[in-house]
């Protein structure tokens, strides 16, 4: 099954370019929030392990993600 996931409503705010509520594919859903973010150039925006954060996103399907120390980064 596909990954996918959806914004929390209390964080809607945060993500004006997802519509919150709706399931999406989380590795596009990742891609889009990079990109924005990017292009935004936020000096108070910094990615932290991933781009979609469990505070933030709900989650559904697929495998459940790999937690890394913070040696190792993400790819």
């Amino acid at each position: 099954m596909l990954r996918e996931a959806r914004v929390r409503p209390e964080f809607a705010h945060l993500y004006p370019m997802l519509e919150p509520g709706v399931w999406k594919s989380a590795a596009q859903t990742a891609e889009r929030v990079a990109a924005v973010r990017l292009l935004q150039l936020a000096d108070t925006y910094v990615f932290h392990d991933r781009v979609l954060t469990d505070a933030h996103f709900e989650f559904r399907g697929g495998t459940p993600r790999q937690h890394l120390r913070p040696s190792e980064g993400a790819a």
